[in-house]
């Protein structure tokens, strides 16, 4: 990965975060039916059970991403997004592995998530299914969907 990265908690009072989340939210909408859009949006991230980090080169952000609790051991994967201009470069990868240790250290002994199906999340899964994800029926209020997939991993079985 090319330059040094800084992975923080963010509290999303910052133009650049609110940003690309914002980018993020309008590239799930323009791809996605809006009733197969999971994604959180700014107030739904900012409730005490979601944690969000993320990513900079220097004084660029680079990635966003964040865990939802749904109890005291099981969270969910949400907002994960590389700016563009970093794409390719590990940052994703870098911010799911810091997701990780994050809720391991929070006592989470596994994670979920939910991703697109179609060509454009193929780069998303991927990382997902390198990382030790394997795919599972919808979870939590999620009802099955053509346009997306669920994936799970134990942290507990995880190397650290």
């Amino acid at each position: 990965m090319a330059g040094s990265v800084t992975i923080v908690r963010d509290d999303l009072t910052g133009a650049a975060t609110r940003g690309l989340l914002a980018a993020h939210l309008a590239g799930m909408l323009a791809n996605t039916p809006v009733e197969s859009v999971h994604a959180l949006d700014l107030t739904a991230l900012q409730h005490p059970t979601v944690r969000v980090y993320s990513a900079w080169v220097g004084d660029e952000i680079a990635a966003v991403g964040a865990y939802k609790a749904f109890d005291v051991d099981r969270a969910e994967i949400k907002s994960m997004r590389v700016a563009d201009g970093f794409l390719g470069r590990g940052l994703g990868r870098a911010m799911l592995q810091h997701l990780e240790r994050e809720a391991r250290d929070a006592g989470i002994r596994s994670l979920w998530l939910e991703t697109g199906s179609g060509p454009d999340f193929v780069a998303a899964r991927s990382l997902y299914e390198s990382a030790g994800f394997s795919y599972c029926p919808p979870f939590g209020d999620y009802s099955p969907d053509p346009l997306s997939v669920f994936m799970t991993r134990d942290l507990e079985a995880a190397p650290r």
